[in-house]
């Protein structure tokens, strides 16, 4: 099932080729699921609503009235607009997700069954479709049909409580993280799914993220040291408590800079490099235990020292000292990194009016089949009547439910 291959002669095909996936939602999660399997050669349909479509297209920074982001989040994808109250623009949906393999969807628990675009039904229509289904509590418990954001899964999750500084309300991270973490592990659920279907005998399964859950699973020692220690992990700022020295510090040119310097050998260096021997020969800072019995102490003696010197000067220092350390960088600075350039992170095209577009470089590299960005984000229903004909419905139907032809 799927697209065709379109990589250039004597290329190897990207790894998800053939594989077609319908996506149902909007704004992040199931998007962002389906964007990376985009990525990487799957052939995306996203069924939008002709009433504006995904609201993305209209989030944050808009260029001639479209979201820039929208121009990322949907690339490589195709649009299909279809009113799902129209019945026979449900069967139309229904039918592409008979020939598919994976569908996306990321509504509140309950709203593809009333479209009678359920589990059940397209399983029983296709026993091979694996269907990824994100939400903010999962399809079952309690909480299943309540609604659920990424804000939520954060919060419920454990990552707002233990983010911010201890004397002031928790924070919330400057992106969507919540969001694109469920997105990731639904990305994971689905290429299992499919790996399952291939060794055990063609069957497809349900792959069932909630938000609040991927949140959840990235929370380190959390679980068991309550269970064990009844420890509450709490906020800390910008220092991991029990691995020092890591930790935020700022130049005296105001530039805010990371050192992590935890490791036993890593920690001697940093010493050395800062003039201070006698920190070096201490063999009660020789290991990290007797370090974090007075991390207090050691962080205001690299503090100081950061402050007394410019970036420039003491980047360049760490780096001759072998320690990791880094400028906290913005997007600015990122655009001036030599890292970033020769990994191909800052990605240039331009726009259909001809404006040059910089976009995130697609992760993970793949030596052999890496992904790539084969178009921008569509116009609404751009793909309409390509992807409906396809099908072989009726050509008097497929022109009205796309009444507007792309040229």
């Amino acid at each position: 099932m799927g697209t065709e291959d379109r990589t250039a002669a004597g290329q190897k095909p990207k790894p998800l080729v053939g594989v077609r996936v319908i996506e149902f939602g909007t704004l992040i999660a199931g998007p962002f699921c389906a964007r990376i399997l985009a990525e990487f050669g799957a052939e995306v349909i996203k069924i939008e609503s002709p009433e504006g479509g995904d609201p993305l297209r209209q989030w944050r920074k808009l260029h001639e009235g479209t979201s820039l982001w929208w121009y990322v989040q949907a690339r490589n994808k195709k649009s299909v607009a279809l009113n799902l109250k129209d019945p026979e623009a449900v069967a139309a949906a229904r039918k592409l997700c008979a020939s598919a393999d994976i569908v996306i969807e990321n509504f509140r628990p309950g709203v593809m069954e009333k479209l009678g675009l359920g589990w059940e039904a397209l399983s029983a229509e296709n026993p091979g479709l694996v269907m990824v289904r994100l939400s903010g509590f999962g399809q079952t418990g309690p909480m299943a049909s309540k609604p659920g954001f990424g804000a939520i899964g954060e919060s419920m999750g454990g990552l707002r409580y233990v983010t911010g500084f201890p004397d002031r309300p928790p924070v919330k991270s400057g992106i969507s993280i919540g969001d694109s973490i469920a997105g990731l592990w639904g990305a994971i659920g689905a290429l299992m799914a499919l790996r399952h279907r291939e060794v055990n005998g063609g069957e497809g399964q349900l792959v069932d993220v909630a938000l609040y859950e991927a949140v959840f699973a990235m929370m380190e020692s959390m679980v068991p040291e309550f269970a064990v220690a009844g420890m509450v992990r709490e906020r800390t700022g910008n220092v991991m408590p029990g691995i020092t020295p890591s930790n935020t510090h700022t130049t005296r040119d105001g530039v805010h800079i990371v050192i992590g310097a935890n490791g036993d050998a890593i920690f001697r260096r940093l010493a050395l490099a800062m003039e201070r021997p006698d920190l070096a020969e201490d063999t009660s800072l020789a290991g990290n235990a007797g370090r974090s019995a007075r991390a207090e102490e050691l962080y205001a003696i690299i503090d100081a020292w950061v402050a007394a010197h410019d970036a420039a000067q003491i980047l360049p220092l760490l780096e001759a000292a072998d320690v990791p350390a880094t400028q906290v960088y913005s997007v600015a600075d990122m655009f001036r990194d030599a890292q970033f350039a020769a990994r191909g992170m800052l990605e240039e095209t331009r726009l259909a009016d001809g404006t040059a577009f910089t976009m995130p470089g697609v992760v993970p590299r793949l030596e052999g089949t890496p992904g790539g960005t084969e178009w921008l984000g569509p116009k609404l229903g751009e793909h309409g009547f390509e992807v409906l004909s396809a099908l072989g419905l009726d050509p008097d139907l497929v022109a009205r439910l796309c009444p507007e032809r792309p040229a």
